[in-house]
């Protein structure tokens, strides 16, 4: 899961850095994109009745991603795991996983795991999740729904409680005090470009949010800054989270939902009425209590 973020904020998150660009119609500028042809249905995936008929359906989710999708023990675990098996247990199947790297940006992954399938090796899958939702990315990968908004991620700031009894911690502090980020990810950049430079060397870079909060543990680090749900996965009795205002910051909350192939509208529509009654009778609420996380309602 190196630069995951990262790369969604230079795919996604870039456009709403644009101000008003895409503000009357985020799809003014749409290209028509390429569309697979003459290719199998074990490449492009499967319909609804297939899916039914075989009873088992195929979920892409990022690899070593706690508390969001992992293995452990040969065992499938995490939010995004307990919630796709939600949605197979709605549609009557059984759920099955496909562990996927990143890729170099949002496009890639789709690319890879929903609509055509990676060069060498691989193959496409029923559903990705863990998809950030965005009106004028929508435009530009049409080959994909995106649908099922199941939860909202944030920006938050995990600190060490006796580094601050008083007070906690804002970017402000970070002039003075070590912050410990994921590299190439939104809260580095957003630190990073404080005015003046004035944090740039207090920001210590990790390859992932557990050796962010691995290094406040040991003392390397005052606080931490990056998605709330990692934070609060990795809190000790020692430390806490907070998530105070963020001036300037133009992305501190963005929408999560799934991605299925644009030729399978029944089974897009399915798993969003599978998502829609997990989120209205608690079921998705309760999986993030689950792992001791905030539940972040989705924008729907």
């Amino acid at each position: 899961m190196k630069g995951r973020l990262g790369k969604f904020t230079l795919g996604v998150l870039g456009l709403l850095f644009a101000g008003q660009a895409y503000a009357a119609d985020p799809c003014a500028d749409y290209v028509p994109q390429e569309r697979p042809q003459n290719v199998g249905r074990d490449i492009v995936g499967q319909e609804l009745d297939t899916i039914i008929e075989q009873g088992s359906m195929l979920f892409a989710v990022y690899e070593d991603y706690p508390p969001y999708s992992w293995e452990e023990g040969g065992q499938a675990k995490g939010v995004d795991v307990d919630i796709a098996r939600l949605i197979a247990e709605e549609l009557g199947v059984e759920a099955h996983f496909n562990f996927v790297q990143a890729g170099e940006n949002l496009e890639a992954d789709l690319r890879n795991n929903i609509w055509k399938g990676p060069i060498v090796g691989g193959r496409v899958s029923n559903v990705m999740m863990r998809v950030p939702y965005n009106s004028s990315f929508k435009c530009r990968v049409e080959q994909v729904v995106f649908t099922g908004q199941y939860a909202s991620e944030s920006i938050a700031i995990g600190f060490d409680k006796d580094s601050y009894p008083d007070e906690k911690p804002v970017p402000a502090y970070f002039r003075f005090d070590t912050v410990a980020v994921q590299n190439d990810t939104i809260a580095d950049f957003y630190l990073s470009a404080f005015p003046g430079g004035q944090l740039g060397g207090n920001i210590q870079r990790y390859v992932d949010m557990r050796q962010a909060m691995g290094a406040m543990e040991r003392g390397d680090a005052m606080a931490v800054m990056g998605p709330l749900g990692q934070i609060e996965y990795s809190l000790t009795d020692a430390s806490g989270v907070h998530q105070p205002p963020l001036p300037g910051f133009a992305v501190g909350e963005w929408t999560l939902g799934v991605a299925v192939n644009f030729r399978y509208r029944p089974l897009a529509y399915a798993v969003d009425d599978a998502i829609y009654a997990g989120l209205s009778d608690g079921r998705i609420h309760g999986i993030f209590e689950s792992y001791g996380l905030t539940f972040q309602p989705p924008e729907r």
